[in-house]
């Protein structure tokens, strides 16, 4: 989904003769499609198989990855993008889901999975710029494809014969033994739900708007330090690829201290980059740009966290699920908005916006309970 980011920003403007602008909000149906499939993915993982629906993601996305190859209008292409993103939709309930199973320090794996996901991110616009100037954007599109079929062709191989439900007791490395969790209060379970899902949204917002707005910004600020499509895809890859390290970094430290100051720390640094970067341009502008993406991709790991520590095996898929709906449904609205701001005043208007929607989250942090909810009550 962001190689049409790059794509709408560095080749599809002067090929369709459309605007920037205009061409973004095609991809909103996908972004829809993301986080409304999410609920479903995680229902029927939960029900079914969540290796099954790793399965069924892999070439489904695919699938849909090489239709969008073929698009020749804005209608096609949007209508191939809303079909990646129904299946790009199982991976996070239904994965995250595999990834915490049967164990009790989450942070870290979450982590960890997340730095692979990150330099998905982070590919996607270095190859995307790659193929634009060496070959075709459709290239873009094509070679992810085949990848993700065959990927998905020897998953399926690797895992014949486990397709069931899943669960902490039976999959997963070897839990020691343990007491049992003390009981969470309804009155704490519904405070720490609201601040994950208010974090959620906002997060959603200021992730969908870096991340995809980013090759256009670099096209504008970096000047002639990034002359070519190769050039902002290899300045965006290296911005992705070194904020991806957050991650491990967040993903340790919430596992051995406090959740709550981790988490207003990364909130308050958010707004603080944001704000300088409406002042920066050049190699200043780079670094910035690291700087807020580092604790952008800092914050994922955290709300994965909490929601791993509260919910029960059994329905964890759908906790993930309502998570992730909440965050794919901004995201998609993310979209016009990046368009509109853009449009009528420039990236700086958009920069003093997600620093503001930075202080609303470091706000909400203050409201999670000092002592951390300890562990999952599974």
């Amino acid at each position: 989904m962001l190689i049409f980011a790059s794509v709408a920003a560095l080749r599809l403007n002067s090929e369709w003769n459309m605007s920037y602008a205009e061409l973004i909000p095609y991809a909103t149906p996908g972004f829809v499609a993301f986080g409304l499939g999410a609920i479903v993915a995680g229902w029927i993982a939960d029900k079914w198989s969540r290796k099954g629906m790793i399965v069924i993601f892999f070439i489904g996305i695919g699938t849909s990855s090489i239709l969008a190859s073929l698009s020749s209008t804005p209608l096609q292409i949007a209508a191939s993008l809303t079909l990646i993103g129904v299946f790009a939709a199982i991976y996070h309930p239904v994965g995250l889901s595999l990834v915490i199973q049967g164990r009790e320090k989450t942070g870290l794996p979450l982590a960890i999975n997340g730095v692979f996901g990150n330099m998905g991110v982070a590919s996607a616009a270095l190859l995307t710029g790659f193929f634009i100037d060496s070959s075709s954007w459709r290239m873009a599109f094509i070679i992810p494809g085949i990848a993700s079929l065959i990927l998905g062709i020897l998953y399926l191989l690797f895992i014949r014969g486990e397709l069931g439900i899943e669960s902490d007791s039976t999959t997963g490395p070897a839990r020691k033994a343990k007491s049992a969790p003390k009981p969470i209060s309804r009155d704490k379970l519904i405070r720490v739900f609201g601040v994950i899902f208010f974090t959620t949204a906002i997060g959603g917002l200021i992730f969908q708007s870096t991340t995809f707005a980013l090759p256009k910004i670099f096209d504008e600020r970096l000047g002639s330090l990034a002359g070519t499509a190769t050039m902002v895809g290899w300045y965006a890859f290296l911005a992705f690829s070194l904020a991806a390290l957050a991650q491990l970094v967040v993903g340790y430290l919430i596992d051995n201290h406090s959740v709550r100051n981790i988490f207003a720390t990364v909130a308050l640094l958010q707004a603080v980059f944001f704000l300088i970067m409406t002042q920066m341009n050049g190699v200043a502008a780079l670094i910035v740009s690291i700087a807020f993406m580092f604790v952008v991709f800092g914050q994922i790991p955290i709300n994965d966290v909490l929601v791993g520590r509260m919910a029960r095996s059994e329905w964890r898929s759908r906790a993930f699920a309502l998570r992730y709906i909440i965050t794919f449904s901004i995201m998609a609205s993310a979209i016009p908005l990046i368009g509109w701001v853009h449009g009528e005043w420039g990236f700086n208007r958009l920069f003093m916006i997600l620093g503001v929607a930075a202080i609303f989250i470091f706000c909400a942090t203050l409201f999670l309970p000092k002592s951390d909810v300890v562990t999952s009550a599974s």
